[in-house]
């Protein structure tokens, strides 16, 4: 495995909550608040923290995850499943407008190092020994969909996923004050008005002069542990100097270097044989999943999945629920937060959402 694609893992976590975007009705001014800041409403709130602009910050964030995965039998380091959706982990970051970016991910006496100066992206492995160099495009010419997004690592990042897709399905509101990074703050609270969602409520830490999130806490629906958490432990809000983002790779360490396309080209269509039937393509005309419902009670549907029916997933499957009806048969894999339907036609559907959503989703879902 790359060390390219090896840093992707690093952003499962902040996808699988981003899942439940979608938030609403507005709530109470706060009342009874530790530290003592100046009453304010939610509405107030939101938009102090959609205008806020900070030009750079730099710090420590942890986060934790405890997403009630099942281990897999047989498997040894968590191959199977990313290391981010499991334990505790630990990065400093660093930030700077425009697109300046470094985070290091410290685990177990290794560390993984992902920056880029706006120019040139180093992605680096301490334990594999190995570094990736790319030569990013101009940035008037940058790709849509960026492959490398250090910033998933900012709190701020994440509680956008949220804010960004404010609807009538949530309750909003102001639920006190914190102190989070030797920081004042705000409690930003939104709990689901449906029971369909694994999700019980989602907080946002937002910093009291910057307006900044500054940590992000993922409730369960059962339970009084968080499912997530990403926040700040320390952090300055002066603009780091340019020397943070450069990155020189050990001695010793291969090298590996790559240029980024400016955009991406789309292929040039080429007519089957006579008698020869095309494969279908892949889901949506742009080859993204389906995505099935609104807010809360979204789920995603991928099909022509290759899912292994031999070694450790086989046999979480074979102890997997057998659900059945119009649309087909399949097994249901169940934990405290993540929830996914695998048909026997290849069709995989997975959300924040109960297992009886995703049964009554999967009529829905395409063949």
């Amino acid at each position: 495995m790359g060390v390219a694609q090896r840093s992707r893992r690093w952003l499962v976590p902040v996808t699988a909550v981003a899942v439940v975007a979608g938030v609403g009705t507005l709530g109470p001014v706060v009342a009874d608040a530790s530290p003592n800041l100046p009453d304010i409403t939610a509405q107030e709130l939101l938009t102090r923290v959609q205008t806020a602009k900070v030009d750079g910050l730099s710090g420590t964030v942890r986060s934790a995850a405890d997403l009630g995965l099942p281990a897999l039998p047989g498997v040894d380091g968590g191959n199977q499943i990313p290391d981010l959706l499991l334990g505790e982990h630990t990065a400093r970051v660093a930030f700077a407008a425009p697109d300046k970016a470094r985070v290091s991910v410290l685990d177990n006496m290794a560390e993984r190092v992902l920056t880029t100066d706006g120019k040139t992206a180093w992605v680096y492995d301490s334990a594999e020994r190995e570094a990736v160099k790319l030569t990013l495009p101009a940035r008037t010419q940058r790709p849509q969909k960026p492959e490398l997004k250090p910033e998933s690592y900012n709190p701020a990042t994440l509680a956008k996923q949220f804010l960004d897709a404010i609807d009538p399905t949530t309750k909003v509101e102001v639920s006190g004050t914190d102190k989070v990074a030797g920081r004042d703050a705000y409690k930003l609270r939104l709990v689901p008005k449906t029971d369909k969602s694994t999700v019980g409520s989602v907080t946002l830490a937002i910093d009291s002069k910057n307006w900044v999130p500054l940590e992000v806490t993922v409730m369960p629906r059962t339970g009084e542990d968080p499912a997530a958490q990403l926040g700040f432990s320390s952090v300055s809000f002066d603009i780091p100097s340019a020397s943070t983002f450069a990155f020189t790779p050990p001695k010793g360490v291969k090298v590996e270097e790559k240029t980024v396309p400016a955009a991406r080209q789309a292929p040039t269509p080429v007519k089957p044989p006579k008698g020869v039937t095309p494969k279908r393509p892949a889901p949506g005309a742009d080859g993204k999943p389906t995505v099935i419902g609104e807010g809360w009670e979204s789920v995603v549907a991928f099909r022509d999945v290759d899912v292994p029916r031999t070694g450790p997933v086989g046999q979480l499957l074979a102890n997997a629920r057998t659900v059945e009806g119009s649309w087909g048969k399949g097994k249901i894999l169940t934990t405290k937060m993540v929830n996914a339907l695998i048909t026997d036609d290849g069709r995989v559907l997975v959300g924040l959402v109960s297992p009886d959503t995703l049964v009554a989703a999967a009529p829905k879902a395409p063949r």
